[in-house]
């Protein structure tokens, strides 16, 4: 059984500023929402709500807003905004969230071993902090069904482009059944001539313990950081990883054109904007013509 969560957000998000220079790329909002609070409903809906979050320097605002604001809700209260005072208390209440400073940004391999002490000899949930994944049921929680049938880590994937491979870590491995793998190995962000599927890693992992000892024997790769994906790549060397494309669809929005395509995407799924929204881009499409 997963019992714990994992959500680095540590990093500076340059490729957001300078809007990310006095606010964490992970609190930028789809519509009214920030990122973080998307992914941190995602392991609640799997069942988990306790959620260590890996943050860094920059980035005290990710716990102002998992925490009460008493002054808030007592103004709402007052002004009779019941609604919205209920809306910041589940924030709140919705999970245990616990943080632990990242002390240096050495790469996703050396935030995830900033957990080991919270996770200690557990398998785990890890979600990264800046991506959103949706799917009919959550994207963590088909991890977890994986994890339960083959007690082994495994890992989201998503086919996509092979011009495209060298932005993400690709996995090599032969299917076993209807969208589940074998992994064999692991490439982070490899040459599109060089690359062993078009198969990426999506951001959501489901981990055993093990990765921490992987984690402690590497020396920084690539951008000379600690890779996670270079853990696993020792990891698939003396037990199973298994890989699963899941059913759903991953926002990319880890640049400004893809988020502010998310920002609509989101924006057109709101009863209360809906209708709006698709007369306005009807109207700028319209003239950009």
């Amino acid at each position: 059984m997963i019992r714990k969560a994992v959500i680095p957000a540590a990093g500076f998000g340059t490729r957001f500023l300078p809007a990310a220079k006095s606010q964490p790329k992970e609190m930028l909002p789809i519509v009214d929402t920030p990122v973080i609070q998307y992914v941190v409903e995602e392991a609640v809906t799997a069942g988990i709500t306790d959620i260590l979050m890996i943050i860094g320097k920059g980035k005290r605002a990710i716990e102002e807003h998992f925490d009460r604001n008493f002054e808030l809700e007592s103004e709402l209260e007052a002004k009779g905004k019941a609604a919205e005072r209920e809306l910041l208390r589940h924030i709140s209440d919705m999970a245990n969230v616990h943080f632990v400073w990242q002390k240096q940004l050495n790469g996703l391999g050396d935030a995830v071993a900033c957990a080991r002490c919270h996770v200690g000899d557990e398998p785990f949930a890890l979600l990264l902090g800046d991506t959103l994944l949706e799917s009919a049921s959550s994207v963590t929680s088909q991890l977890m069904d994986v994890f339960d049938r083959y007690q082994e880590s495994v890992v989201a994937l998503e086919e996509v482009e092979h011009a495209k491979v060298s932005r993400y870590g690709i996995m090599a491995g032969n299917a076993i059944s209807k969208n589940l793998y074998l992994i064999s190995d692991f490439v982070e962000k490899p040459d599109v001539n060089e690359a062993p599927s078009n198969l990426a890693i999506a951001g959501r992992y489901i981990l055993t313990p093990d990765v921490f000892d992987c984690i402690g024997r590497l020396t920084p790769g690539k951008n000379n950081e600690i890779q996670l994906t270079d853990a696993l790549r020792l990891m698939v060397k003396t037990r199973p990883i298994y890989g699963m494309r899941f059913d759903g669809v991953r926002y990319d929005i880890g640049n400004k054109l893809d988020f502010i395509k998310t920002n609509i995407i989101f924006g057109l799924k709101r009863d209360d904007m809906r209708a709006d929204l698709s007369a306005f881009l009807r109207e700028i499409t319209g003239k950009a013509e």
